[in-house]
């Protein structure tokens, strides 16, 4: 059992805290995702688990065992960074054995963790061969090797694709799901990419100014995301918000907009009237339409991505730019007028003042 448990983990630095109070229960076998702009103490609380930075306050236990004061070997937890960190002057063979020849296991025990990892990782012809001649995606197996040969309770990762192109990324974060499935170990996972986040993770914590916004699955936070910093934080592209008024004169309520127009709210919405509201739609969510169904905006982009078609629209010369991703091929204009409406099962109500969901 390797669950780790996160409870009321404070980090200061000096005078400046920069982690506030995180608390976060993480179960035996979860892959759990720290996702957040650069700067939310997402990586400082990794390297805290990890035991690589000190703990102001607060306690993290890692299978029930209190680790405050442990140092990282004793932890139960394997680290891959961002940088590979591989030692240029060893072999792979080398680079991945190097802990357990420190732990002074076997030559044997050694020989065969070290081919096992190898062979689990696709990476046994390079065992021979110098970190300078493997490419990055080999580079960061390699780094991986290392860290499984320990045969860790909890696998910790910081940001260990961001070097990597985009066609690797993808294809690695697939290996690195199914890896751990095998494994069946617990994984913490760091990035700032949402889309790693929301493709890898059971569960996914939200990290903003060292505060945890929310915790979920990743179709939760996307469908119910807690306030307005989770909901532009998660999904591609981001959801158009509009600060607005609640108005509920003459039968449905609408939200009137700052710069003027009227959008429609689902009759249930739960705002008084009067009541200052953030109003968010998704852009897939935003549905062209008829004439008579719907709002008039003007096309200011157009980017057709093949099985779809994106476009930023504007309601006015006054008004910000609207983001809409419709399913279909549109063939629309720049400086076209159109007609497009929320879908109303899919509007979002924040409070205007504190940006929490309503």
């Amino acid at each position: 059992m390797a669950d780790v448990n996160i409870v009321d983990v404070r980090k200061k630095y000096g005078r400046t805290e920069v982690v506030h109070g995180v608390n976060v229960d993480i179960k035996d076998k979860e892959f759990v995702v720290l996702v957040g702009p650069s700067g939310c103490g997402k990586s400082t609380l990794l390297r805290m688990v990890a035991g690589l930075e000190g703990i102001t306050d607060g306690e993290i236990r890692i299978d029930g065992r209190r680790v405050n004061e442990l140092p990282p070997k004793q932890r139960g937890c394997a680290m891959v960074f961002q940088n590979y960190a591989l030692y240029p002057h060893m072999k792979v063979f080398d680079n991945m054995a190097f802990s357990l020849m420190l732990a002074k296991a076997s030559k044997s025990d050694i020989e065969q963790r070290v081919k096992r990892a190898a062979k689990a990782l696709a990476i046994e012809d390079y065992l021979d061969r110098y970190p300078k001649e493997l490419s990055g995606g080999q580079r960061q197996r390699v780094a991986m090797g290392r860290a499984l040969v320990r045969d860790p309770s909890v696998f910790l990762f910081d940001e260990p694709l961001s070097n990597l192109d985009a066609k690797l990324r993808v294809d690695m974060r697939a290996e690195l799901k199914e890896l751990q499935r095998r494994l069946s170990r617990t994984v913490i996972y760091v990035t700032h990419d949402q889309v790693e986040a929301m493709t890898m993770a059971d569960r996914i914590v939200v990290m903003h100014d060292g505060v945890v916004e929310q915790v979920g699955e990743p179709l939760e936070l996307y469908d119910r995301p807690a306030n307005t910093f989770v909901a532009g934080f998660i999904g591609s592209p981001a959801m158009n918000m509009f600060p607005a008024t609640v108005r509920r004169t003459n039968g449905a309520p609408q939200a009137l907009t700052d710069f003027g127009v009227a959008l429609p709210l689902p009759q249930g919405a739960p705002a008084l009237d009067g009541q200052r509201i953030v109003y968010g739609v998704r852009p897939e969510h935003v549905v062209p339409c008829g004439e008579n169904d719907g709002v008039p905006v003007t096309v200011s982009l157009v980017e057709p991505l093949g099985s779809q078609t994106a476009a930023l629209v504007r309601f006015s010369e006054d008004s910000p730019e609207m983001q809409l991703l419709s399913a279909e091929r549109l063939t629309v204009r720049p400086d076209e007028k159109i007609w497009v409406r929320p879908a109303l099962d899919q509007v979002h109500v924040f409070d205007g003042d504190s940006g929490v969901r309503l």
